[in-house]
């Protein structure tokens, strides 16, 4: 069962996590272009759907927690400290998204002629910190470190 639940983990990971980070990273720099042409109704699309890719994949991103959870308490090692970290970097990575980086998205797109250069630069630290807490994670989840699993 223990690899039944790493693999939907790995799997949620892929699927969830890789599109909000790529879709976010968008963000910012289709912001600049809508700043710059605020007539233009392609970059408005663009934004609004680079969003809605952030907001669906961030649900289904709910499920990469629930499949660690499960993986990790099959094997055993819910009191270790590499997967308490790795636990409070995705919570943080979560409230990044959820209560800053969405916001500040759906922000944007209510005016983004209006938001300024201030508002892409914003959206661009915010995406660093959400994917840099992202990266890490992964990292300790490959490195394990103090696991007796081999790794």
């Amino acid at each position: 069962m223990t690899k039944f639940f790493l693999a939907l983990h790995v799997l949620a990971a892929i699927v969830a996590v890789g599109p909000v980070t790529v879709a976010a990273s968008m963000f910012p720099p289709a912001l600049r272009r809508a700043q710059s042409a605020p007539d233009d109704q392609d970059s408005r699309t663009t934004l609004r759907t680079l969003h809605r890719i952030c907001r669906v994949y961030a649900a289904v991103g709910l499920a990469v927690p629930v499949f660690g959870f499960a993986t990790a308490s099959s094997l055993g090692v819910l009191g270790d400290a590499w997967l308490i970290a790795s636990i409070v970097l995705t919570a943080g990575a979560a409230a990044v998204l959820a209560l800053l980086l969405l916001p500040a998205q759906e922000q944007a797109l209510a005016a983004p002629g209006s938001t300024g250069t201030r508002a892409a630069a914003r959206l661009s630290m915010l995406t660093g910190i959400f994917n840099l807490l992202w990266a890490t994670v992964t990292v300790l989840m490959i490195i394990r470190p103090g696991s007796t699993t081999g790794a």
